[in-house]
């Protein structure tokens, strides 16, 4: 692993902002710190960069445990969200400031900022002030900045926050060619699901403090290791009352389960594809349709106090809300407290759609 934390923990008087974090992340990789706000995973960020230090455990970059080596020291580039731009420099200026302070020979400097420039997509701007710049051109100039030094690790806090929704659709593929390219190990901060599982090649999910669980997108998705995380991850329906559903029966010692949309389907009677499995449907009726872009997001009431979220294609016919429909649950997912696992709708007994 290039970067380690080991039982960290770090409280700000009486809150505690870290509690007993360990993970790690492998070289030349992109890991994602993803949470809700205030689960911590800012601090850890900047326990890591040397901007706050950890009250115990420790920290390595590299092999070598750096807790008492400085912040200008341990060969980072940081990218913050507010892109910290030297606002009376030019594009130039900027991206050659830590060249100089490390009072690196002029040609060397200049060849490293051109070549800078031409990776980052901001030739024509170098003689620019930031005030000239859009907020994507700024955080290029940041991301350039960062990397001008060379470091070993790039540490970017919400490095798109700040910028339009367009925009920072296109920058999370571009940031995502650039660490292939570059080949440097890189940490962010989100608190966006798509950006982190569009971008990480890992991702870590912080909670209160803790470190929930680790793993690549997909895996995160389809086997999440406790119920924050499969509410946090996707659209999912947190169910106590489940063996009202048909198909399924209470578990010893599970008192809730989740269902996720993927895992829900919404049709009308007379629809001659389900009619094998019309038996084991609810009965449902639409409460709410909102458009996602690319599809429809459809709750249903299916009695017992029941709220279900499915998905719908924009190219089936249209509904509205107060609709009946017939719902059909494929599984649901189970946790236990020390693992998490699918159980199947028994009711389908291998039966499937055409």
């Amino acid at each position: 692993m290039y970067v380690e934390l080991k039982n960290i923990n770090k409280s700000f008087e009486s809150y505690q902002a870290s509690k007993d974090v360990c993970f790690g992340v492998e070289k030349g990789k992109l890991s994602a710190l993803l949470g809700p706000s205030g689960s911590g995973k800012t601090t850890i960020l900047r326990m890591i960069a040397g901007l706050e230090n950890p009250d115990s455990g420790e920290i390595l970059i590299d092999g070598k445990v750096v807790n008492d080596i400085p912040a200008s020291r341990r060969n980072i580039g940081f990218v913050f969200q507010n892109y910290a731009l030297f606002r009376y420099m030019t594009v130039y200026d900027n991206i050659a400031f830590g060249l100089r302070v490390q009072k690196k020979d002029k040609r060397y400097c200049v060849e490293r900022v051109r070549e800078l420039i031409e990776l980052t997509g901001l030739k024509g701007l170098e003689k620019r002030y930031p005030s000239q710049l859009s907020g994507g051109q700024r955080q290029r100039v940041a991301f350039a900045r960062s990397l001008a030094p060379t470091p070993g690790l790039l540490l970017l806090d919400e490095p798109f926050a700040a910028i339009d929704a367009k925009v920072r659709k296109e920058l999370r593929t571009w940031l995502r060619q650039m660490i292939n390219i570059v080949g440097v190990t890189g940490i962010f901060v989100t608190h966006d699901q798509d950006e982190a599982v569009e971008v990480a090649d890992e991702i870590i999910i912080t909670n209160q403090g803790r470190v929930e669980q680790v793993g690549s997108p997909a895996q995160i998705y389809k086997n999440p290791e406790s119920s924050f995380v499969a509410r946090f991850i996707g659209e999912s329906a947190l169910i106590e009352n489940y063996d009202a559903l048909i198909g399924f029966d209470r578990v010893p010692n599970v008192e809730t389960a989740i269902v996720r949309p993927e895992f829900v389907e919404a049709f009308k009677s007379d629809n001659e594809k389900y009619r094998d499995v019309m038996d084991v449907t609810e009965q449902g009726v639409i409460k709410e349709i909102s458009f996602r872009g690319g599809h429809l997001e459809v709750k249903l009431d299916v009695g017992n106090g029941i709220i279900l979220t499915t998905n719908r294609s924009l190219e089936r016919r249209p509904i509205s809300i107060g609709e009946s429909m017939r719902v059909l649950v494929y599984r649901l997912y189970l946790f236990d407290g020390a693992k998490s696992y699918l159980l199947p709708n028994k009711a389908l007994d291998g039966r499937t759609i055409e």
